[in-house]
């Protein structure tokens, strides 16, 4: 029988105080109770609006009509038929300007909950089924695939699955790229994202750590003396961005880039890790994005008051509505239309305030929002000792500089055909933040499954 309640099925979670002392995940996931009523919400529409909003097209009404009739193994299936990395999108996508965003139940009551059901799904297949998939019998093509993250795994599962010979090359020493790095533990667990990896590796992709492409390999090696026939660069974008404010230079300004791979990717927050972190008494951290959150949040963590600035008010933050209200009930502050404008230090070259002014909106931008207009007279000095600047990144020049006839934008992002995701140099392939620039998750594992598709009929138009 339907479900035609007009709320979702609420997400249980860790309290609020006690989730602000560990790095456990917040999120504790659907019951099989619990999702069995949420999937029943479902109107299954003959148009499927949903699946127009997510960028891989997965078939969602189908996957959730399984839940709905309890094979659970068949909506994974369905699922996975077009993610790589269900269990991840289950948690990190932005699923309400996405999917849900297109869900018809949205327009009188809150939509369908497609992420919270998604994560179920993948949750109930990592814990009840035991069967690794079978990788395909190869075509004969290689391919490489710059980047283990999520457009760089994407591309890769989707070759596999058709037989290509693919091999990754990831800088660092963990395959995973922003999922392992940037992502705190709270939100992801890595433990799911290995899980995930370990799967692609089943089907015959091959990952090689600690391989900088443009320095240990450069993209023409790959394809002249190593004999792939294609490249996938899914670089990301971990170039960070700061403000040139008096004061950045000083000890205890980090970027948000730094500060989330010593705690995720090196596990700082442990007593006696290898890299350690300083564990500020005060922080402030400096913009208004899902990696904003994602730093205060883990701030908070290691026993910081922690303040986040931003120079817009509250209803423009681009940060996911959900992670904001995760971070007022862990007792951050918010500083809405604030600015700073420079950072103090003691006699011993650490920071010791930030000195920000306050801000009005005044005409829309070229992004649409309203551009942030100085108040004169209303510089506030705020008391920190740490401060993270989350103001977005742009991609590694690396790959550029030593890639002859590759095209870039003046700002470093690779020029590729929308549709395909060619680039300038033939046979080479790009997607995810090395094109865009820092974005979600899952718009990156779009574009990888848009090139590995090109690559795919290059390839067989070639043989």
């Amino acid at each position: 029988m339907p479900n035609m309640s007009m709320q979702k099925a609420p997400m249980p979670s860790q309290d609020p105080v006690v989730r602000s002392g560990n790095f456990q995940e917040v999120a504790l996931g659907y019951s099989l109770e619990t999702a069995l009523e949420e999937s029943r919400r479902c109107l299954q529409c003959k148009h499927r609006p949903c699946v127009s909003g997510c960028p891989v097209h997965i078939q969602i009404p189908d996957f959730i009509h399984a839940v709905s009739e309890g094979d659970f193994e068949k909506a994974y299936q369905i699922i996975h038929q077009d993610s790589s990395l269900p269990a991840v999108c289950g948690r990190v996508c932005p699923q309400e300007s996405q999917c849900e965003g297109k869900c018809v139940r949205g327009i009188k009551g809150e939509p369908v909950g497609i992420g919270r059901l998604e994560r179920f799904v993948a949750d109930w297949h990592a814990e009840h089924t035991q069967e690794k998939p079978q990788k395909p019998q190869s075509n004969g093509h290689r391919v490489a695939v710059v980047g283990s993250g999520p457009s760089g795994l994407t591309c890769a599962g989707d070759l596999a699955k058709k037989g290509y010979e693919v091999t990754v090359y990831e800088a660092l020493h963990l395959a995973g790229g922003v999922l392992v790095y940037g992502i705190p533990e709270f939100r992801l667990p890595k433990d799911i994202v290995r899980k995930e990896i370990e799967g692609l590796k089943d089907l015959g992709v091959r990952i090689e750590t600690n391989v900088v492409i443009g320095r240990t390999l450069t993209i023409d090696e790959l394809m002249q003396d190593l004999g792939f026939e294609a490249v996938f660069i899914g670089s990301g974008a971990g170039l960070p961005k700061f403000m040139s404010i008096p004061g950045e230079n000083l000890k205890g300004v980090y970027s948000a880039n730094e500060f989330l791979t010593r705690i995720n990717l090196m596990k700082a927050y442990r007593d006696g890790s290898d890299t350690p972190i300083q564990h500020g008494k005060k922080v402030a951290v400096v913009g208004g994005g899902n990696v904003a959150m994602d730093a205060a949040r883990c701030a908070r963590r290691l026993g910081a008051e922690v303040t986040v600035v931003y120079r817009r008010t509250e209803a423009e933050l681009p940060a996911r509505r959900e992670e904001v209200e995760h971070a007022m009930e862990e007792g951050i502050v918010f500083h809405f239309l604030t600015n700073p404008v420079s950072i103090a230090g003691n006699e011993q070259g650490w920071v010791s305030s930030i000195r920000c002014q306050k801000m009005e909106l005044g005409e829309p931008d070229a992004s649409g929002r309203r551009r942030p207009v100085a108040v004169e007279g209303s510089e506030e000095e705020i008391d920190v000792d740490c401060v993270i600047m989350a103001l977005g990144t742009s991609p590694n020049p690396l790959i550029k500089s030593t890639t002859e006839g590759l095209e870039t934008q003046k700002w470093g992002g690779i020029v590729v055909e929308e549709d395909t995701g060619r680039t300038s140099r033939e046979g080479v392939y790009a997607g995810g933040d090395a094109v865009t620039g820092a974005a979600t998750v899952i718009l990156a594992m779009g574009a990888g499954k848009t090139a590995a598709a090109a690559i795919d009929e290059y390839l067989q138009a070639k043989a």
